[in-house]
């Protein structure tokens, strides 16, 4: 470590890089979503977060960004690529750039790169230092690192319920269990994934559009070309009309559904469909991250549909344990984010 730069700096300047990289969250994937602190020699500060495909790399909109970037010190969540791709090798640039210190967040576990950026930027005679808010980083950029390290993409449920655990009354009636600031960040959720997915039964039902139209608010829109839309998988076949087409339809086990999607860069998949496709999700241990918003209304009975359809645990000692990851209050609603599995699934 520079001996002019203290622990508690380095962490500042690396928490600034996490928040820019979160700008970049709803745009980047395949391609992981990096932020870049870079600190030039008088102290100003430039910043840079990974663009859409084909676009620049963090370190690149850093560095085109800054007015001096000799003997510059360069904060970036993730190792920069040592590889050609869509780009060029962002260390190469930051050599060329004459930086004096890269401080690294983690390592990219890609195989193109993992550990290739730190050794050449310190054949290089650069500085370095991995593993400043190591945690946090890993955290924010969990879906990328599963589905480097696995092949497969981040299984992300989504289900909304009643505090008593139900999501459609007995008539089949759901909407809306919760209000429009749950609902609106439930579109969120779409917009940072690559692909969603629902049965064919709530194609039948429901006949979902399955787009982001309600995210971002107006109010934190930057991009006038608005945000992408996730692809749109089928379990089973959807009718001809419904306004999920054009959409993939799949008729097979959930493992080979998700190796397919993992191999055409999907990195995270969320999964929207009703009880009986969450509870085959589930029951597989193929859930990564369960995000439920809990609305303060009760059915009051057992006859309402529950967040699971399909045999459950028979014992208390049978039963799921995951870990609860965050609690936020959203209107007059709840979203509970509870991790599931993040392994190599068995046999692969």
């Amino acid at each position: 470590m520079s001996a002019d730069v203290s622990p508690v700096v380095d962490r500042d300047r690396m928490m600034r890089a996490i928040d820019v990289a979160g700008r970049a969250r709803h745009r980047a994937s395949p391609n992981p979503w990096v932020g870049v602190t870079l600190v030039q020699t008088d102290g100003t500060i430039a910043w840079g977060a990974t663009q859409p495909p084909g676009g620049n790399h963090a370190e690149i909109e850093a560095l085109t960004s800054a007015e001096n970037t000799v003997g510059s010190s360069v904060y970036t969540t993730l190792e920069p690529c040592n590889h050609h791709g869509r780009t060029g090798p962002c260390t190469e640039a930051l050599i060329e750039a004459g930086v004096a210190r890269v401080v690294i967040g983690i390592e990219d576990p890609d195989p193109q790169v993992a550990g290739a950026g730190v050794a050449r930027l310190r054949e290089a005679g650069i500085e370095v230092t991995v593993g400043v808010a190591a945690d946090e980083v890993e955290r924010q950029l969990r879906p990328y690192l599963h589905h480097r390290r696995t092949g497969r993409p981040w299984v992300l449920l989504k289900l909304a319920a009643t505090i008593d655990g139900r999501v459609a009354a007995p008539d089949g009636s759901s909407q809306w269990i919760t209000g429009p600031v749950a609902r609106a960040d439930t579109h969120r959720l779409r917009a940072e994934s690559d692909a969603i997915l629902v049965g064919a039964g709530t194609v039948r039902t429901d006949d979902p559009s399955l787009t982001v139209r309600d995210w971002p608010p107006p109010e934190l829109r930057i991009d006038p070309g608005g945000v992408r839309d996730p692809r749109r998988v089928v379990l089973g076949s959807a009718p001809a009309g419904a306004r999920v087409h054009p959409c993939l339809e799949f008729d097979g086990e959930l493992a080979d559904l998700l190796d397919q999607l993992g191999a055409d860069d999907v990195v995270q998949l969320m999964v929207e469909g009703g009880p009986r496709v969450a509870h085959a999700f589930h029951q597989q241990r193929l859930v990564n991250e369960y995000v439920v918003y809990v609305a303060p209304a009760l059915f009051g009975g057992s006859d309402a549909a529950g967040l699971f359809a399909g045999p459950g645990a028979v014992s208390i000692a049978g039963a799921w344990r995951g870990r609860f990851d965050e609690v936020v209050t959203l209107g007059d609603d709840l979203r509970i984010t509870m991790l599931g599995v993040d392994a190599e699934p068995a046999g692969r």
